[in-house]
């Protein structure tokens, strides 16, 4: 017979089938053995007569979690089974057998973290990972859509784009190089020639942060844009959010379920315009919270998640300080002491999900930035003289795919939102 998924088995309804996949449960008695077989798609219960498989008996009542079989049979509808359908057996083949697998509901994140490898055979990893892929898809979808072009950047750097102490150093021949923090510094010059370009790629940091928002090895989905100022780039940010968010919504209702989200906290952020404030005023807010900051910090992970407690979509914090951003975010012409910048902060306490700002294209203040900050300016040769031929007012950003997945799959770590996370303490599997 011509194999399907369970999911297309279950499409059909009825009549004879033939699947493959993997032990998900197992149970029964010396005279029948039920069978939850998963594969990507689905699982489905499978009924085993011991009268019917008296030969093979001994070998199938020995079966355990994970081990991958064939099964033909009749399918039909049975609102007893966990899927709503059945499968009565008529043909199984053992392909690989299972040792007793090494998880279950008992063991903490640490050992599951030890045991990633096969976790992630789960039906939440897996779950996840449909989504993580929906959501990197729907991210160049947005863009292509808008006329954008895909442009791939190097992954080793001489310099950052960050701050120095996050980088990774790596042993280049002969000399010293770094992983890279951001695409960006490589794609603003790409910008001259393509004007409106994107990319999603690896990205490297060595923040010594043990948080639930926080990775050192983790996927930057960043995009660059001609012509643009800061008013126009939060719109693209927003409208892609956005668009994210009811592609998932769309193609993911399964999965959503599989991991208990309450896709209600998600409608509002699909149909509102999501607020836009100014440093200056979230710090008004806070204050009236009960929380005083003084002007010229940057916001921490308890000021945001205070600060996102009356909104129940994104919200646009603009204007940041400008000595606490980076080289290449320029002053407002109107306040001199922020930055044409934003960040894009989560609800439900998922914290900065976009950074982006125009970019400055003044020379001398860039090379006074990076002085202050201890940098080598040799090493940014090349993105300073960019700014010499034909400079234009431009903008960019950076999205976090794993802060957005996480929030979208209602998750409280971003180590779930990736297939092997890596963190300072966790570099295994």
């Amino acid at each position: 017979m011509k194999y399907t998924s369970i999911k297309e088995a279950m499409s059909k309804g009825k009549g004879k089938v033939a699947v493959r996949g993997w032990i998900h449960r197992e149970r029964g008695s010396n005279k029948i053995k039920f069978i939850v077989l998963r594969d990507s798609s689905q699982v489905i219960q499978i009924v085993f007569p011991r009268d019917k498989f008296e030969k093979q008996w001994d070998e199938i009542d020995k079966l355990q979690v994970e081990a991958s079989i064939i099964v033909e049979g009749s399918i039909k509808k049975d609102k007893r089974a966990p899927t709503g359908y059945e499968i009565s057996a008529s043909k199984v083949e053992v392909v690989g057998k299972s040792d007793k697998f090494p998880i279950n509901k008992d063991l903490n994140e640490e050992l599951l973290g030890d045991r990633r490898h096969l976790w992630i055979r789960s039906r939440k990893m897996a779950a996840i990972m449909k989504i993580r892929s929906t959501v990197m898809q729907s991210f160049r979808d947005y863009f292509r859509e808008k006329g954008f072009w895909e442009f791939q950047g190097p992954i080793l750097i001489l310099g950052g784009a960050e701050e120095g102490p996050t980088l990774f150093e790596v042993k280049y021949f002969d000399r010293k190089m770094y992983l890279a923090q951001t695409w960006q510094l490589y794609a603003e010059a790409a910008m001259y020639g393509l004007e409106k370009i994107y990319g999603i790629g690896p990205t490297f940091r060595a923040e010594k942060s043990k948080t639930s928002r926080h990775l050192t090895e983790f996927w930057m989905a960043e995009m660059e844009v001609a012509w643009c100022d800061l008013s126009e780039l939060i719109d693209y940010a927003e409208e892609m959010t956005k668009y994210i968010i009811k592609k998932v919504l769309e193609k993911h209702k399964e999965e959503l379920e599989i991991l208990e989200r309450d896709v209600k906290k998600l409608i509002p952020s699909t149909k509102k315009k999501f607020p836009r404030i100014t440093y200056d005023e979230a710090l008004k807010i806070l204050d009236k919270g009960g929380m005083k900051i003084k002007w010229g910090k940057d916001l921490r992970t308890v000021e945001e998640e205070k600060l996102m407690e009356g909104y129940d979509t994104p919200v646009f914090v603009t204007h940041y300080p400008r000595e606490v951003m980076a080289f290449y975010k320029p002053k407002d012409p109107k306040n001199p002491r922020t930055a044409l910048c934003f960040d894009m902060l989560g609800p439900e306490g998922n914290g900065e999900l976009i950074g982006g700002s125009q970019r400055d294209i003044d020379i001398k203040e860039m090379e006074k930035a990076l002085k202050a900050k201890g940098e080598n300016l040799k090493d940014y040769k090349y993105y300073l003289e960019i700014s010499k031929y034909g400079a234009i007012p431009h903008a960019g950003y950076g999205l976090g795919p794993e802060r957005l997945i996480k929030w979208i799959c209602g998750l409280d770590n971003v180590k779930d939102t990736i297939g092997f996370p890596r963190t300072m303490t966790r570099y295994y599997p």
